[in-house]
């Protein structure tokens, strides 16, 4: 199976090497902003094809499906134009930057009769399986989940240090992970949305934090605080239960009693990428839906066009 790989940032390297154990797949293409970090990366995924012009990939006869690793801004349009050479897509969170741009991708990966799979690589985290399968089963009976996430992004510098030529967007990026995991671990939409958030950076020209509140039909309260004003970086998942308390802290999920429930491991992220790629191609093997496809993210993208709707200090980057 060829992918064409859009994109050579830092999570690129994370699909390469997680593509790279899968076998009989192979990235035969790299597509890019600048020609020369274009080549180096399509040196090191062994692919024939380097270039900056998506169309000239998206021709490619023996092209299977396309990953893009893009700027957010830029998801939408690549993933539209791979769906209309009608290629399969996995394309990294989040799908776009509003519920309007979802619904057509959504629309017309249906019409296309091709996969659109979207990276919320949160799904996979052994620890928030082990909770979903809990709730899900009736083991667990939650009445809120609240999640704490935040870093320090007040320059354009990603997580690995690389300075970035683009503009993150904390709603539509770490917000939608926030957010879709909460819904997804209760398996329920959001009925009630509330958002907001901070002023925008004097750089940036971003807002840096954000508190969205939600509930669901069955009365669930979820409640994320995020922010890129952090110095030291956290990720805290607390769900409370008729039946107990859980948390995830430091990649582990652990009870009242702080013992440990399940352990993600210290390469969680870089597993559950692996875990997320797998289901990809078998899902594409078998000519099944995805476990997470366009359709399945719409509730999470309906929540984050409510909170843009009541927010818009909030820019599109374009």
């Amino acid at each position: 199976m060829n992918l064409c790989m859009v994109g050579y940032g830092s999570i690129a390297e994370v699909h390469r090497r997680s593509f790279a154990r899968i076998p009989g797949v192979q990235i035969s293409s790299v597509v890019g902003r600048l020609l020369a970090p274009t080549q180096s990366f399509a040196e090191k995924c062994g692919a024939a094809l380097a270039t900056i012009d998506l169309d000239e990939a998206l021709a490619r006869d023996d092209l299977d499906a396309v990953v893009i690793t893009s700027p957010s801004a830029k998801h939408a349009a690549q993933a539209k134009a791979a769906l209309e050479a009608s290629k399969h897509v996995l394309v990294e969170i989040p799908l776009a930057l509003s519920l309007a741009e979802s619904e057509m991708l959504t629309a017309l990966a249906e019409r296309q009769e091709r996969t659109l799979m979207v990276a919320h690589t949160m799904r996979f985290w052994p620890t928030l399986s082990a909770v979903r399968q809990r709730i899900a089963e009736g083991d667990l009976q939650a009445h809120s989940v609240f999640i704490h996430y935040g870093f320090l992004r007040r320059e354009n510098v990603n997580w690995q240090g690389r300075r970035r030529s683009w503009t993150d967007n904390l709603l539509w990026h770490h917000g939608c992970h926030a957010v879709d995991t909460a819904l997804w671990l209760l398996g329920e939409p959001a009925i009630d949305v509330a958002g907001y958030m901070g002023p925008p950076h004097s750089e940036l020209g971003i807002p840096l934090d954000l508190a969205v509140s939600m509930r669901t039909p069955r009365q669930q309260i979820v409640s994320c605080a995020l922010s890129y004003n952090t110095m030291r970086p956290f990720l805290e998942i607390l769900i409370i239960g008729e039946e107990t308390t859980l948390m995830i802290r430091d990649g582990k999920l652990v009870d009242p009693n702080d013992q440990i429930v399940a352990a993600g491991g210290e390469n969680e992220e870089a597993s559950a990428v692996y875990l997320q790629n797998i289901e990809l191609i078998s899902a594409l093997r078998q000519g099944r839906e995805p476990l997470v496809s366009g359709e399945a993210v719409l509730p999470t993208m309906r929540a984050l066009q409510a909170v843009q709707d009541a927010n818009p200090q909030n820019p599109r980057q374009e």
